[in-house]
Formats: C-alpha cells, sequence, structure tokens
C-alpha cells in the first residue's frame, strides 16, 4: 500500500512539473476609451500565445483579426482568452469591430 502510495505521488509531482513548463507565453491587453493598451506587442516566433484582453469600457467589443483568424465579443468590464499560433515572424494586425478607427492594434513576431 505504501508503494502504490509513493508512484501516485510520483505521478502527481511529474505532472505538476512538465504541466507548468509546458505554459503558453502570456500577453494582457487592456481596452480602455476604445483603444488597445498597449497598441503594439511582440510574440515568440513559433509559439502557441495566450492573448488576454481585458475590456474597461461600458460597452462591448468584438476583438477581430482577419490576420490571426480570430473573433470574440469581449463584454463591457470583462476579460477574455483568445489563442493563437504558432505563429511566423511577421506584422499581424487586430481591431475592435465596433470601435474599428480607434480600437487597433499589432501583434509582432520578429525572426
Amino acid at each position: 500500500m505504501a508503494f502504490l502510495i509513493r508512484i501516485i505521488g510520483l505521478g502527481v509531482l511529474l505532472a505538476l512539473t512538465f504541466g507548468a513548463s509546458g505554459a503558453e507565453p502570456e500577453i494582457q491587453l487592456v481596452l480602455k476609451d476604445h483603444r488597445f493598451v498597449p497598441a503594439e506587442v511582440s510574440a515568440p516566433k513559433g509559439q502557441k500565445v495566450r492573448l488576454v484582453i481585458e475590456n474597461q469600457d461600458a460597452t462591448p467589443e468584438e476583438f477581430e483579426s482577419y490576420a490571426l483568424n480570430r473573433e470574440k465579443i469581449v463584454p463591457a468590464g470583462g476579460k477574455i482568452v483568445v489563442y493563437v499560433g504558432p505563429l511566423q515572424p511577421g506584422r499581424y494586425e487586430f481591431f475592435g469591430e465596433f470601435n474599428a478607427q480607434t480600437a487597433r492594434g499589432w501583434l509582432v513576431v520578429q525572426p
């Protein structure tokens, strides 16, 4: 019985260790006054990335990117997560569809 408990404990430890090391890079974006802050963010080449978008405005916004093939509503005062990548080097535009004149930004992947 003690042997079984040790084996289970070792399995849990390994799962926690390797699970944490495989986490995607996270990029924080804020929507405030119908603008993305920061307007330009960098991401590593060839890796999946987790975008966390927080909307501090009193109205919803739709995060959209033709280049990243993503669109998702960000509720007023809410937060969403969007996964992208792995990406090749380049400049990927995103925008807020409901305020496209001001809510614009770029995800830059360096070579």
